[in-house]
């Protein structure tokens, strides 16, 4: 009994200092995010209590913190002015329809599909992330108000605002970026980087360089219920930003919970953790907030700390809601120097450096992918570029699908002489072949003659490789009187490669070339036998074996 309690005690103290530590490590980056998604730095707070508390008690990981995230907060920057034209309550419409996509996900149980996002968009994405985050925070960095509209924008207000530099900004963006990278790792275990750039950039903002703007006056307690107004006519437009918004927390969910879970060698629930923060960013869309998802700093600050269960995701949770009520006069003075600094350090973290580093070993398929995905986040916009990268990258993932398919075709001419020859002599009495022999002994008769050809396909076939495989095997069914179709090897084959399978016979037959169906009682249950492809076949050409196989080969030739 005591070494239970004791380790319940462990526990306890393991969630509290843990959540303790993920609230250090939230409080700043959520402010930093909710500036940068658009909607203010009180938005970001409001994300990380109510996605926070959401998540942490519906959602899939004991162990993770969710709340706003650098993706979704560049992301909902893109659908605020590109999507929304700057109107808040279509915004927050979007944000819930994509905590509604969320959660149907969730409920059809496709967690695990969402993990199957090729590396290469997910790598092309958050690089792009970082750089954006990047050229977006240089403006206010040098003392520029952000431009709304995505980093081209920004980048074309770099000459401006470098022309007409303000010496105070551009010192406290440069002490706190300066404590973010130089802040020794000792004193990180008890004070995070982040934080400590936000004490020093603010303390030397109120004290010394006080003509810095700053955030301003910040609303404190309960959030307002926000309308939600979206016109039945936006919808075809709205849905492609809702499904990136729910795409893309439904990924940066499931990441951090792996990260979760190689940490304490739990398990997460992907399709629960899909449907809590489903349900968190459809409650945090009615009070204004920014999307949340799992948040990875904060997990592993609160993972790393002793964290082990829920308590401590709403701990972390409770003590940003304390502090959001009464918040709001020490927010009030912050920099948005200061803020600018931290999140530059966040988007160069982000960037995804060490895939970047090996790109020359990469696979130029998969390098293309990344291109484009990295490209079109930076010139167009995060919706676009993740479709284009999730729809080249599945292109280019069947294509390297179709060469290890066409792989397992395996084309075997079977020699007349050793396949079709008659048994030896002693054995003639028991040789089922008895009265079916061919003669080869006609001076004419070709001694290396292959009248019948075997076609083994073994593993899996999918409509990746279905076109190709028409034409491969229909070149070698060309060279053959009888054609053995062997399956007895055959894993999977999906309707695509069924119906090709399907079209071969029947090019086949026209061609006066014979078909034997070998192993086809091993495909029971799959698109073959379902669709019944092979149905004009005569019933006593389907064998089981390559003997069963010989003996019908000679009656179609004799």
């Amino acid at each position: 009994m005591s070494l239970q309690l004791n380790d319940r005690l462990q526990g306890l103290r393991g969630d509290v200092f843990g959540g303790l530590t993920a609230a250090v490590v939230a409080l700043p980056l959520s402010l930093a995010f909710g500036v940068a998604s658009g909607l203010g730095a009180i938005k970001g707070l409001y994300s990380a209590v109510v996605v926070g508390m959401i998540a942490a008690l519906l959602g899939g990981s004991r162990t993770q913190i969710s709340g706003p995230t650098a993706p979704l907060s560049v992301a909902m920057a893109v659908v605020f002015v590109d999507y929304a034209d700057g109107d808040l309550a279509k915004a927050l419409a979007i944000v819930a329809m994509a905590g509604i996509i969320q959660v149907l996900l969730g409920a059809l149980r496709l967690g695990s599909f969402v993990a199957y996002t090729p590396y290469a968009v997910v790598s092309g994405f958050t690089s792009a992330v970082g750089l954006i985050i990047i050229v977006v925070q240089v403006l206010p960095f040098l003392g520029t108000e952000v431009a709304l509209g995505g980093a081209l924008k920004s980048l074309r207000s770099w000459p401006d605002a470098i022309s007409d530099v303000d010496a105070n900004t551009l010192t406290l963006g440069l002490i706190t970026l300066a404590v973010c990278i130089f802040w020794p790792g000792r004193l990180r275990k008890l004070l995070p980087s982040s934080v400590a750039a936000l004490i020093i950039g603010t303390l030397a903002g109120v004290l010394w360089l006080s003509d810095a703007p700053v955030i301003g006056e910040v609303p404190t307690g309960l959030p307002d219920r926000q309308a939600l107004d979206l016109a039945l006519g936006d919808l075809g437009s709205a849905l492609p930003a809702a499904v990136t918004i729910a795409l893309l927390g439904s990924i940066n969910s499931l990441l951090t919970a792996r990260v979760a879970d190689s940490l304490t060698r739990q398990s997460h629930d992907p399709n629960r953790e899909l449907m809590g923060v489903g349900v968190a960013n459809v409650v945090v869309a009615l009070v204004g907030g920014v999307p949340g998802a799992g948040a990875t700093s904060c997990t592993v600050a609160n993972v790393r700390a002793g964290g082990r269960s829920r308590a401590s995701g709403v701990l972390c949770a409770t003590i940003l809601a304390a502090l959001v009520l009464g918040l709001g006069r020490y927010v009030d003075s912050i920099p948005h120097a200061v803020l600018a600094g931290i999140l530059i350090k966040v988007g160069f973290d982000i960037i995804d450096w060490r895939y970047l580093a090996h790109i020359h070993r990469v696979p130029r398929e998969n390098v293309v992918v990344l291109t484009l995905t990295l490209g079109l986040s930076i010139i167009s916009d995060l919706v676009i570029a993740v479709a284009v990268g999730l729809v080249v990258a599945a292109l280019t993932g069947a294509r390297q699908v179709e060469r290890l398919e066409l792989d397992k075709v395996i084309s075997t001419p079977l020699l007349d002489m050793t396949f079709l020859a008659d048994a030896d002599a002693e054995g003639e009495d028991d040789d089922p072949f008895a009265g079916l022999s061919l003669d080869f002994d006609d001076d004419d008769s070709d001694p290396f003659a292959a009248r019948c050809g075997l076609l083994s396909l073994r593993g899996s076939f999918t409509a990746a490789s279905s076109t190709r495989l028409f034409k491969v095997i229909n070149h070698d069914m060309a060279e053959h009187e009888v054609v053995i179709f062997d399956f007895t090897d055959t894993l999977y084959i999906d309707d695509s490669a069924a119906l090709t399978i399907g079209q071969l016979a029947d090019t086949a037959r026209d061609a006066d070339t014979q078909c034997i169906v070998m192993g086809m009682s091993g495909m029971t249950g799959t698109s073959l036998h379902a669709l019944n492809v092979l149905r004009e076949i005569p019933e006593e050409n389907f064998v089981e074996d390559l003997d069963e196989a010989r003996i019908v080969a000679r009656r179609l030739l004799d």
